[in-house]
């Protein structure tokens, strides 16, 4: 099968290109900013037709969710015009399309883990155009796959887990927000989960989603970062209101997963099962 993943170079399309590897029997073609530049809708059509997929990973966004703020425009284009773009492309050429998306498309005001078909209501910019790239998916590709995913981390990229480790060694002391909940999702895990979807080859289209089992807080998951990597810094625990952003954040981010784990026959790791397996893999140099 011939596969093109979008945003190559991110935390998860990096995955991706591990997961993969050279031995998988798909022609994969990984795509970053270079090869597909999502802020130009207009000439993604061309770049997919010249590669002729059978299917099309979507993985690339704009995801900076504060700086989304100040910039509906751009985030707009990734991650609505972009999509909606990529999903007439694989209408056209019969290719399968699975759509990376997240839970900010939610109020995040429910504390309860959510299903697929808890009504939407983004509280920011960035949740916004996730949502319209949603949509636009919906409308063209009737059995296209969504998966819904949050707190993403890896090994590669700049993320949570490496930010928490960075300052731990430069600061005695650091305040983490308590209050808002959810699960962490190592990237990894969602790369292996996109592969098995692929290799299946039984198809079952709709929305799903995927973090790792399990509840904590920011403070929850900073404080098992340190614990983990044998640091000593103090870690607070601090309201949302303690550290405003620019873009408004979820108070709950829970994911109810039974949907992914029915169709298609996956069990989904612990999340500090998955927290141990990246802090023993990640290098020094990595956290640059």
């Amino acid at each position: 099968m011939k596969i093109v993943i979008t945003g190559g170079t991110g935390q998860l399309g990096s995955e991706l290109k591990d997961v993969f590897g050279d031995q998988s029997g798909h022609q994969v073609t990984f795509l970053d900013r270079s090869d597909l530049d999502l802020s130009k809708p207009e000439e993604i059509s061309g770049k997919l037709e010249a590669l002729n997929p059978d299917a099309i990973v979507h993985a690339g966004a704009y995801t900076a969710v504060d700086l989304a703020e100040g910039e509906r425009e751009l985030a707009d284009r990734i991650n609505h015009l972009a999509t909606r773009e990529i999903a007439e492309f694989a209408k056209k050429g019969s290719a399968k399309l699975i759509y990376i998306s997240t839970d900010y498309v939610f109020q995040g005001t429910v504390d309860a883990a959510l299903k697929e078909d808890h009504p939407t209501n983004p509280i920011n910019v960035y949740g916004e155009t996730k949502r319209r790239g949603e949509l636009a998916v919906l409308a063209q590709v009737k059995d296209a796959i969504i998966i819904r995913t949050s707190w993403v981390y890896s090994i590669y990229g700049r993320n949570f887990v490496k930010t928490m480790l960075n300052l731990m060694r430069s600061r005695p002391e650091i305040n983490v927000v308590a209050d808002q909940i959810g699960s962490p999702t190592y990237a990894y895990d969602l790369a292996v989960l996109i592969k098995h979807i692929v290799d299946r080859g039984i198809w079952v289209g709709g929305v799903y989603h995927y973090s790792n089992e399990g509840r904590i807080s920011w403070y929850d998951f900073a404080i098992a970062i340190r614990d983990l990597s044998g640091l000593d810094c103090r870690v607070n625990p601090i309201d949302s209101s303690g550290f405003p952003t620019a873009a408004k954040r979820p108070g709950f981010s829970l994911l109810d997963k039974g949907k992914v784990k029915s169709i298609f026959g996956v069990e989904v790791p612990f999340w500090k099962d998955s927290l141990i397996q990246m802090v023993s893999k990640i290098d020094q140099d990595q956290l640059t």
